[in-house]
């Protein structure tokens, strides 16, 4: 899948996971700021980048700042940012991609 234009998920809320993600050239770029990042960091990032080889996406630009998100959030912002970044927003397949 293509990221075809800006788009973001999630809020700055404690618990929560604010990803961005943006037209890439070639390679998938990941930026993580996270509170919890030498406790979960990698975990985080398998997550993330994870979630984007399911839905497709080989190239884009990622920014995640995150506030102790759990893993299905995850994956729940991921799968929001993309898909907006599609312009999808009926029929979405919520939860048909990811596992």
């Amino acid at each position: 899948m293509e990221i075809k234009k800006a788009a973001m998920a999630g809020t700055l809320e404690s618990s929560d996971v604010q990803v961005t993600v943006e037209p890439g050239d070639g390679q998938v770029e990941l930026s993580i700021e996270s509170i919890v990042i030498h406790q979960f960091g990698r975990q985080i990032r398998a997550t993330i980048l994870e979630t984007l080889d399911r839905l497709g996406v080989t190239s884009a630009r990622v920014t995640v700042v995150d506030k102790g998100a759990l893993d299905c959030t995850l994956k729940a912002r991921v799968e929001c940012a993309v898909f907006r970044s599609q312009g999808i927003t009926r029929q979405l397949p919520w939860g048909g991609v990811i596992r």
